[in-house]
């Protein structure tokens, strides 16, 4: 058996991945065309790369199918329930740091707090006879947040791309979202409340706590943590 590496198959997460490793001696490669998803590990024996979608990552590691896994903290907390029972966090790698906010209308000068947003969504419902919805791909994180917050006259409606024109679109009154730099927020006319983010994300290096392991994988797998300094 070999110790399987679960890495996000394409674009920046990749390379940066590749060049968090291979600064710990660990050269990650892809091989074969974009489409092959094949790559190859030097620098230690029987390790095996699997590219995958970064959102595939956290399934695969709950599962057991993969050992070791990179992907955002975000999608790890969104789509694991019980997250911290199926996977452990080794390392946070330094790159694709996002906040999970929530944002409004601009518009709205007198929402900027969760207490303010809580009376906004109460008095929607009274004017318009539905809730105020807020678009989002993070449905658990978000429940739980608002919540925690004290908001309660909402609906979250699913928003797999593009959340922030969602208002714009009229198909939402405000959101949820991941957002780095805020371009894209601003360019939308749309304002981050004045609270905490809902998520401090960033890449992360987890190990997946039920994975299956031999004799030699296990062996394998403690080498590898040491060589990357963990």
């Amino acid at each position: 058996m070999s110790v399987k590496l679960g890495v996000p198959s394409k674009g920046r997460l990749m390379q940066k991945t590749f060049d968090w490793f291979g600064a710990r001696g660990i050269t990650l490669a892809r091989t074969g065309s974009e489409r092959e998803y094949a790559g190859r590990v030097d620098g230690i024996d029987n390790v095996q790369l699997v590219l995958l979608s970064a959102s595939e990552v956290p399934r695969e590691l709950a599962a057991g199918r993969i050992h070791l896994g990179v992907t955002g903290t975000d999608l790890v907390r969104e789509k694991l329930v019980q997250w911290d029972q199926k996977v452990e966090p080794l390392a946070e790698l330094g790159f694709g740091e996002a906040n999970l906010i929530v944002a409004v209308p601009q518009a709205w000068v007198d929402v900027d707090t969760l207490d303010d947003l809580d009376a906004a969504a109460a008095a929607f419902r009274a004017r318009h006879g539905f809730r105020l919805r807020i678009a989002t791909k993070y449905h658990r994180l978000v429940r739980e947040y608002l919540r925690e917050g004290g908001v309660a006259d909402y609906a979250l409606v699913d928003s797999q791309g593009a959340t922030e024109g969602t208002v714009k679109n009229l198909t939402a009154e405000a959101i949820a979202d991941i957002t780095s730099s805020g371009d894209t927020l601003r360019a939308n006319h749309l304002k981050v409340l004045r609270e905490a983010p809902i998520l401090e994300s960033q890449a992360t290096l987890f190990r997946a706590r039920r994975a299956e392991l031999s004799d030699d994988a296990r062996a394998t797998l403690a080498e590898l943590i040491q060589k990357l300094g963990l």
